[in-house]
């Protein structure tokens, strides 16, 4: 049976722009206004839902992140293909 887990990013083209978003998280501020503003993946119109997925359907190292990171943390930067992507694992099963 393959896990599955249910999580929110935010993708961004600089490490440096993941760091600053990352500690604006850390200081509280809302993953969804920050994804909504920030993320360039279609997803962050959804302030960065993903949805449920299953452990193998994204690119490995996003796929390792959210398969291994804390819960409700934001987690990152993780880098990909893709850019810089900021984690939140929503539930994992």
């Amino acid at each position: 049976m393959a896990k599955t887990a249910a999580a929110l990013h935010i993708l961004v083209k600089e490490e440096k722009q993941a760091h600053d978003l990352l500690a604006q998280l850390e200081k509280g501020a809302s993953f969804q206004q920050l994804a909504k503003k920030h993320s360039t993946c279609p997803s962050g119109r959804n302030g960065g839902d993903l949805g449920e997925f299953r452990q193998g359907q994204m690119v490995p190292a996003f796929d390792k992140a959210v398969f291994t990171c804390p819960l409700l943390k934001p987690f990152g930067p993780v880098k990909t293909a893709f850019g810089y992507h900021i984690i939140k694992v929503l539930y994992r099963s």
